[in-house]
């Protein structure tokens, strides 16, 4: 709570910078509203205080620049809290304007926001009542960086961990000091470091609602748990912080950013620009759609109460209006100049290249204004190439320099590990890049974000466990998540002590993320699947805040085995380089000689089965980029029975054993020194299993 000496006097101010902030006299508030005809400021002591301390009227002739709204208070302490309250026409059907003086509002860039007395359900049910809000917080606080800038690593380096902060440490067995917030995950990193992923991706930790969810949901007492629904896009969760009433938002995050830049990890955030917690004609005010809804939202153009959906959410944020751009650029500008952010994935990117009335446009200025910042050069932009009303995107999406989850990808290597026949074609595509995706349009490898699991569906076991989804304790009555994951339950629907099916679901498993880590391009493991984590078989699992859906620590050590495996896979692709090419494979020697950069194969060598319709094997050999990388030969066979494939003869190489995921630990991966040799020229490969051999000098 902050000391006040109120009534504190005001100067005009001025419009730049948007916000709150700290200034030598005092803080400049200024906000945005174009159609405003007058505003006033609300101060607080702190986060739960019943009344303001002050409210200052502002006066159009003096506090009025443009569009914007501004008035700096003298001698403000930095702490304090505040709200706006917007006056001006309410017109939803004609032009979209709801402007509501009871309604307190978040100031959209506030730094910090908290939500003490915010009851999203309470307001729904019996109205607006006085100081109900979010409320922001003033920070000004000195923070040390020790010298710490993002992390400038090689972009073929990259292999992705996608994690949620508060589910990595909210269960009993993570044993950390403040389970489920920022500094909770810091006590992790060497469990991350020791793992050999380069970068984590934090499922959304900007402020969102987490009562945003269906009367149903709520009242089966669940929340908003992944956080797809944002609304303070400068502000870390308060739920993630371990006080943030104090307003120590930016420090926490601050400190998790350093202590993982140094262990080498860097930091991609996964953010929400299409849609906001707001919803549609039914949700709450709480920022955008009192300062300018017509602004921020796509509203249906003959009647403007309706709010455009694209995003499956309620609404749809006007990504390509000037100021909502600008806004948007600000924002990720900020956390990458500020916070120390490598990097940003984009959920439902694909709403993003929509104009206000929804059409898809050639050259969205958002999508262009990101790739294009001086600020953002060297961070990973990633698209979810897609939105919820049927724009896909993949190998498409507008821009060079995006990254983009690829579906594609996913989808087949799902259903050719299960056993679907006569897709080795595109197999082979995708585990060399997705040529076809990205190499017309001059785009690289690197450019498919490759991934077999990620937050939205089946965990990796489940993938392996269950054929049918099971959401009934997300109070939808299992009508939620998608019918069809492309899962095999492996003979036994869900949990199962049978040893022959437990093996199996184990050797898929393993088959799934060896084919991810052996894939050109950027691999994406989603926490929890290197020791088997299961959601029961939830799909989901987006309301589930409890144990069963939080990272379990006891599997790390019952699970060690399947945790060493994804170990040494990393390791494998890191001491490969040819996994990692930044330009596509084209089947020939390098310039001087030597092997083809690949050679694909089926049984027999130079004999891929590309138009066999019941094919389930392929296998190919990757030449070194180095004198000192060995040579790699990758041996799948899908079929339930073993195979036997004819190894390519090699002058002067010699092949060794490194992996077998038909082998059970400590024999299914095997570093260099310890490899048995392979003499033969026949390599036996058992039944819905891969084999890889490395090539060394005789």
């Amino acid at each position: 709570m902050v000391v006040l000496n109120a009534p504190y006097h005001t100067l005009p101010g001025h419009r730049h910078p948007p916000g709150a902030t700290v200034e030598d006299a005092g803080v400049n508030f200024s906000v945005f509203s174009r159609h405003a005809t007058g505003a006033e400021l609300l101060l607080y002591a702190g986060a739960d205080s019943a009344e303001p301390f002050q409210v200052i009227r502002l006066d159009p002739e003096v506090n009025h620049t443009f569009f914007s709204w501004h008035v700096l208070v003298v001698d403000l302490p930095p702490g304090t809290h505040y709200t706006w309250r917007m006056d001006g026409p309410f017109d939803p059907q004609g032009n979209g304007w709801r402007f509501d003086t009871e309604v307190e509002l978040v100031d959209p860039w506030a730094r910090a926001v908290n939500v003490c007395d915010w009851d999203r359900w309470r307001r729904q049910d019996e109205g607006v009542r006085p100081h109900d809000s979010p409320r922001g917080v003033v920070l000004a606080e000195e923070y040390d960086w020790e010298g710490d800038t993002p992390l400038r690593r090689a972009w073929e380096e990259t292999i992705i961990y996608e994690l949620h902060v508060g589910g990595f440490t909210r269960h009993p067995s993570a044993g950390v000091a403040h389970p489920g917030t920022f500094l909770g995950l810091i006590e992790k990193i060497p469990y991350l470091r020791a793992l050999g992923i380069s970068h984590v991706e934090l499922m959304p930790v900007m402020a969102f609602d987490e009562q945003d969810v269906p009367p149903a949901v709520w009242r089966a007492g669940l929340r908003n748990y992944w956080g797809y629904s944002s609304y303070g896009f400068f502000s870390p969760h308060p739920g993630y912080c371990v006080d943030p009433e104090a307003g120590c938002h930016r420090r926490e995050f601050r400190d998790l950013v350093k202590a993982l830049h140094r262990a080498g990890i860097g930091v991609i955030l996964d953010v929400v620009f299409n849609h906001t917690s707001e919803g549609g004609a039914g949700g709450p005010t709480l920022t955008f759609k009192g300062f300018g809804n017509e602004t921020f939202y796509c509203l249906d153009v003959l009647d403007r109460r309706i709010y455009l959906d694209f995003t499956g959410c309620g609404n749809t944020v006007n990504a390509n209006h000037p100021l909502v751009a600008r806004y948007i650029i600000d924002a990720l500008e900020y956390w990458v100049r500020e916070m120390h952010v490598d990097g940003f994935r984009f959920d439902l990117a694909s709403a993003m290249a929509r104009d206000a009335d929804g059409q898809p446009l050639a050259n969205p200025p958002v999508l262009w204004g990101i790739e294009l910042s001086d600020t953002l050069a060297t961070s990973r932009i990633i698209a979810e190439a897609w939105d919820a009303a049927g724009l896909y995107q993949v190998g498409s999406f507008p821009g060079y320099r995006w990254m983009e989850w690829n579906g594609r990808y996913r989808d087949v290597i799902r259903r050719f590990v299960r056993g679907d026949p006569g897709l080795v074609a595109e197999v082979a595509t995708r585990l060399a890049g997705s040529s076809d995706l990205y190499q017309a349009n001059l785009r690289h490898p690197l450019n498919s974000v490759n991934f077999v699991t990620c937050h939205d569906g089946f965990t990796l076991w489940d993938l392996v466990s269950y054929n049918r989804k099971r959401n009934l304790a997300n109070a939808e009555d299992n009508r939620d998540g998608t019918d069809d994951d492309l899962s095999w339950n492996c003979g036994i629907e869900g949990e199962t002590d049978d040893p022959e099916v437990l093996a199996l679901r184990r050797r898929q498993a393993k088959n799934l993320l060896a084919l991810l880590l052996l894939s050109q391009g950027v691999p994406m493991l989603l926490a929890g699947d290197e020791v088997l984590r299961s959601q029961g078989g939830n799909n989901n699992a987006w309301c589930q805040d409890n144990a069963e859906n939080w990272f379990d620590w006891s599997l790390v050590e019952r699970n060690a085995s399947m945790l060493g495996f994804v170990r040494g896979l990393i390791a494998l692709r890191q001491r490969h380089p040819s996994l990692r090419r930044r330009r596509f494979l084209s089947g020939r020697a390098r310039a001087g000689g030597g092997l083809p950069d690949i050679r694909w194969h089926g049984l027999e060598p130079d004999q891929p089965p590309w138009d066999d319709p019941e094919a389930r094997v392929l296998a190919f050999t990757l030449a070194p980029l180095h004198k000192t990388e060995a040579v790699l030969h990758v041996a799948i066979n899908m079929e339930p029975c073993a195979r036997r494939f004819t190894l390519p003869q090699l002058p002067g190489v010699a092949w060794f054993r490194a992996l077998d995921t038909a082998r059970a630990s400590p024999t299914d991966l095997i570093e260099p020194d310890l490899q048995p040799p392979h003499p033969a020229s026949v390599l036996l490969v058992r039944g819905r299993s891969l084999v890889v051999l490395e090539g060394r000098a005789e």
